[in-house]
């Protein structure tokens, strides 16, 4: 403890003098554009069967219709949520805090498991990012090229293909936003209504948001949002141990790295097996080098280990220089794979499916409740019987007409001077004013207990209870 922590002075008016030497960091530099490099291989195909089957049935749930209605629309006017052919109201919305916990542990139990595959593979950002970044390379060619295109005076062919770029990403962008307003307004009305100028003003005004959003997020921002306004990788650390597989350079076997002929053994020159080629920076999409050691800027996308095997191949050595491994497996320790995080994350998730499944499985395609008539507690009819007034309100959530036939019970001699047979069409809450009456000898007090049964009639043969007071004379 007694020795001492070195001092630097610093004279303000050399300030700049004093920093010869040491680091700075500018906070507010601009963006460095990222050439990433395209290439090819295992995991680079299933990447991208992933990103365009996620695609894919992003455009095409919107379109699809089950009985001639929306597969999937959130009726916000309505305040209905229609999903397969199912329909959600205002009380069923605790099942959706249900799919977002749902949704939460299973992303916490796969970034245990295999840290940023998420990212890597189903994040919308890298699937939009993904579409882009094809589209630019097909138009202004490879990374050299663009490098080389972006450099150059503005030309004919240079302005030609930056347009063609930017028009086709517009394109693509005014799709997603087209798509995605149509799963709140039926995407067959929007396109028609939009086009002969009969929607509304959100519609259009949401339509062109989602459509910048998309352009700028996907076209000029790209890993800035990862980086910058994804809060996962941030917290990505959290939940890692040395038990994550994520992607990783293998220092002990790459290093230390430096170039050679093929034909030169690394042993023979005292080096590992990393040529120090560069490849794995130039296809990373956020710039890092992997062979820094984990940084919170990888998505775990894996372009840099197709791009390593690639030149393992051609230097016929072993592929895996970079690899989906974990930290232990890298200092020689075994792996766990299943262990106290893993398996937490893993019963919990397992534990809100089963609620969240056994509650729409279980779930009433319908609601009865009744009110009963403030204005007046009770009344005499002109047969000396007793009668209290009721309105029953029954919501019908199924996706067919509901015929139903009213009853009630509970005391003796007790009928329905209403009638007791009515109709409620799919998505409506009906309202029906009841009357029963009972003889004064039925009253043994003052409340009374009832239960009203609504019966449909279908094959299904739905029943539903609701409990009532009948409220007569004090005897």
């Amino acid at each position: 403890m007694s020795t001492k922590i070195p001092v630097q002075q610093i004279d303000p008016a050399n300030e700049s003098s004093s920093k010869k030497g040491s680091e700075s960091v500018d906070l507010y530099a601009s963006r460095n554009k990222i050439y990433v490099k395209e290439i090819k291989g295992f995991f680079q195909r299933i990447r991208t069967f992933s990103l365009l089957a996620l695609m894919g049935m992003y455009f095409l749930f919107a379109w699809l219709t089950l009985n001639g209605d929306p597969l999937i629309h959130f009726d916000l006017p309505a305040r209905e949520f229609h999903l397969y052919g199912a329909t959600f109201f205002p009380k069923d919305f605790f099942l959706l805090s249900g799919m977002l916990i749902i949704s939460a542990f299973g992303l916490f139990f796969i970034t245990t498991l295999l840290g940023r595959v998420w990212c890597g593979y189903t994040c919308p950002q890298t699937v939009w990012t993904f579409i882009f970044m094809w589209v630019e390379e097909r138009i202004e060619g490879g990374r050299n090229k663009r490098m080389k295109l972006d450099k150059a005076p503005n030309s004919p062919s240079k302005v030609a293909k930056k347009t063609a770029k930017h028009v086709i990403w517009l394109l693509i962008a005014l799709a997603t936003g087209l798509t995605f307003v149509g799963y709140f307004y039926p995407i067959r009305e929007l396109v028609v209504d939009l086009f002969t100028l009969q929607a509304n003003g959100w519609a259009y005004f949401w339509v062109a948001f989602f459509t910048i959003a998309t352009y700028l997020n996907a076209g000029w921002m790209r890993e800035q949002v990862c980086l910058y306004m994804c809060p996962y990788a941030r917290f990505q650390s959290v939940m890692f141990d040395p038990n994550t597989r994520i992607v990783s350079y293998d220092p002990s076997r790459g290093e230390p790295r430096g170039g050679r002929r093929k034909e030169v053994k690394p042993d023979e020159v005292g080096l590992g097996d990393c040529i120090d080629c560069g490849q794995c920076v130039e296809v990373c999409p956020t710039g890092i080098d992997i062979r820094d050691g984990l940084q919170y800027e990888c998505i775990g996308c894996a372009l840099c280990i197709d791009a390593c095997d690639d030149i393992m191949d051609k230097m016929n050595y072993p592929r895996g220089l970079i690899r989906y491994t974990t930290e232990n497996e890298l200092e020689g320790k075994p792996s766990k794979l299943l262990r106290p995080r893993t398996f937490g994350y893993g019963f919990m998730l397992a534990l809100m499916i089963f609620a969240v499944g056994y509650t729409v499985a279980t779930r009433v395609p319908a609601q009865l409740d009744v009110l009963r008539d403030r204005g007046a507690l009770f009344k005499f009819n002109g047969e000396g019987r007793i009668e209290n007034s009721y309105t029953l309100k029954l919501a019908n959530m199924s996706e067919a007409t509901q015929i139903y036939t009213l009853s009630v019970s509970g005391m003796d001699d007790i009928q329905i001077l209403t009638p007791t047979q009515f109709t409620v069409t799919s998505g409506e809450k009906y309202a029906l004013p009841t009357v029963v009456d009972v003889p004064p000898e039925s009253i043994t007090q003052s409340n009374n207990d009832i239960v009203f049964k609504a019966v449909s009639d279908d094959k299904i043969a739905l029943t539903l209870e609701t409990e009532s007071r009948f409220v007569g004379p004090t005897r």
